[in-house]
């Protein structure tokens, strides 16, 4: 593992090729010198503005070149990134700044309304990052008094690096805490994934998203280029590859999904692409042979957590035949499958899926006891993280995912995997995306209920989808009914929320 923090690196690019290109958003195109200048005004007046080493500084904006120039920045200055969810509702904001204490903010106008009720009440710094308001300061002005000397502070592997909040669309937000360790040991994959290659990774995925920092920080370790859309949309992201030659992507499923299904896919040039990356959500079978076969380069999945512990990669180009599960362990990574008792299952039966590895997060900010309650303990005592996930390995060593074990329908006693019932739901020519949650029954305690989305121009109805699809399932996974929607709500990375579909059933049981 490099002995190197990432601050370090990236001030060591600097100096080995000022005049690369460093970071690319729109018309804005920033060198390696460029953006070190600017990382290094933002620390200088974070440090003027009273930063102290290991406070909480929290950002709300869609990707930008400010974004980036924040995030180094804030490290730079021995400052803890803490990015915010826009999804999140303005209470689980105000909730995570109380939680973190937060120090600063910045702002961008777009989300200045999720912040706007309550922002001047608390006592921290407020920058707005590309507006003008009387309670914030101007970001640009701030930045252009502050000298672009680096302001070398010292960093030690233990310090925090970010805390990223775990969802937070509702309820109470639960922090995880990277520190520099953690960070570094990711750094790993650089030279094996060809990061520093003269790399061009674009990222579509919002950077408080995990999903979006791990693809972000090591093509700037590598020394390479990062081009960020602030806004995904299918048709741009294949402008953008075919325009500026793009060698380096994460996804996540739902825009390969999105971009697979333009109408002129194959009239853009994509072949300087090496590499894809997909993570945050099972990709799917038939989607991952669909970008075999027509989109250039290698595809990659990963499976793991924010919070880090057990990781598998599956090189779909290479195994063909295990499209259907997210590949095998990671170098340096265990993982053990349990029942409910905390005890290991036997070896093909399914189990809550617990980790470790050399990406652990440091913990559950400023709660031991939920950090307590996410850990097992093998017999030797090793220390794994509980991921809540279920799963099981098939013969030669690959995971296949079943559920999310809180999404699991426990109908009449009997385990039913949802997972199970949308890849049967999905394999009807007609459905384009599918959703199964339990809806509470007063016969089995509760029954499963799909939804789904029809493609253009289908003209069967919900009773037809039904039938075909209970007509391949046994007998204790039948659903009970099948509705059409226009969408299915998901979150910015692409997980669909069936927290939102579950809460209109089980309210109306509850009242």
């Amino acid at each position: 593992m490099t002995n190197d923090t990432i601050v370090d690196r990236l001030r060591s690019n600097a100096l080995a090729h000022p005049d690369k290109l460093a970071l690319v958003c729109g018309p804005q195109r920033l060198t390696w010198a460029e953006f070190d200048a600017r990382t290094n005004r933002v620390s200088n007046a974070l440090l003027e503005n009273g930063l102290k080493k290991g406070d909480n500084i929290a950002v709300i904006s869609a990707n930008s070149v400010a974004y980036a120039e924040l995030f180094i920045g804030i490290l730079r200055a021995g400052g803890c990134v803490t990015p915010l969810s826009s999804m999140a509702s303005p209470d689980a904001l105000q909730k995570m700044l109380t939680d973190c204490g937060a120090t600063a903010i910045f702002v961008a106008e777009q989300y200045f309304g999720l912040v706007e009720g309550f922002i001047t009440s608390m006592s921290l710094s407020r920058f707005a990052i590309d507006f003008t308001h009387p309670d914030f300061m101007d970001y640009e002005a701030t930045l252009a008094q502050a000298p672009e000397t680096d302001p070398m502070i010292a960093l030690e592997m233990s310090d925090a690096f970010n805390l990223i909040y775990s969802s937070g669309t509702t309820g109470t937000p639960k922090g995880i805490l990277h520190n520099h360790q953690m960070r570094a040991a990711q750094m790993d994959r650089v030279t094996p994934n060809g990061y520093d290659n003269n790399a061009r990774t674009l990222l579509s995925t919002p950077l408080y998203s995990n999903t979006t920092i791990v693809a972000f920080l090591p093509t700037l370790f590598g020394g390479s280029t990062v081009y960020l859309m602030p806004k995904f949309d299918a048709r741009g992201y294949l402008e953008i590859v075919a325009a500026e030659k793009i060698t380096h992507t994460m996804l996540v499923p739902v825009q390969y999904k999105r971009i697979m299904d333009v109408p002129d896919f194959d009239s853009f040039d994509l072949s300087s692409m090496q590499i894809k990356f997909s993570t945050s959500a099972p990709l799917r079978a038939a989607l991952k042979a669909d970008v075999l076969a027509r989109f250039p380069g290698k595809l990659v999945e990963y499976y793991g957590l924010t919070e880090g512990g057990g990781v598998t990669v599956l090189v779909a180009d290479e195994h063909p035949t295990k499209l259907h599960t997210v590949g095998q362990l990671a170098p340096g990574n265990d993982i053990c499958l349990i029942d409910g008792e905390g005890n290991e299952v036997p070896q093909g039966e399914v189990g809550e899926i617990c980790g470790r590895g050399p990406t652990m997060m440091a913990g559950y900010f400023g709660r031991d006891d939920l950090t307590a309650d996410y850990i097992w303990r093998n017999s030797a005592g090793d220390i794994y993280f509980r991921s809540g996930d279920m799963g099981s390995f098939d013969a030669d060593g690959f995971l296949m995912l079943s559920d999310r074990k809180k999404d699991m329908i426990i109908s009449g006693g009997l385990n039913i995997y949802a997972n199970d019932l949308e890849m049967v739901l999905l394999q009807d020519v007609d459905v384009t995306d599918a959703a199964v949650i339990g809806v509470p029954s007063d016969a089995w305690g509760e029954t499963p209920l799909g939804m789904v989305v029809l493609r253009e121009g289908a003209s069967r109805g919900a009773e037809d989808i039904l039938a075909q699809a209970n007509s391949t399932l046994g007998k204790s996974q039948r659903l009970s009914a099948v509705e059409i929607r226009e969408t299915l709500p998901r979150s910015t990375i692409g997980k669909i929320l069936k927290k939102d579909l579950r809460a209109p059933y089980w309210e109306k049981e509850n009242t």
